[in-house]
């Protein structure tokens, strides 16, 4: 399963960096951010719950960029 969420990002760097956050993440088989939509695709591995992901997946981002948010 993949969803779309919408984010606040800075920069192209940021962008890049919360997209290699979010693929480290456990339960995401793929993330893509896009800072020209300020987009984040997000495809789920199997079984996952996606509230929960999501939940790490931001806090993975705002340990590499403090400022972003991400509309869960």
């Amino acid at each position: 399963m993949s969803k779309t969420y919408k984010i606040e990002v800075d920069c192209a760097n940021c962008a890049d960096k919360m997209q290699e956050a979010a693929n480290k993440t456990d339960g995401v088989k793929e993330a893509v951010v896009s800072f020209m939509t300020q987009k984040m695709k997000v495809e789920f591995a199997e079984g996952a719950d996606e509230r929960s992901v999501m939940k790490q997946v931001l806090k993975a981002c705002r340990k590499v960029e403090p400022d972003c948010a991400i509309e869960i």
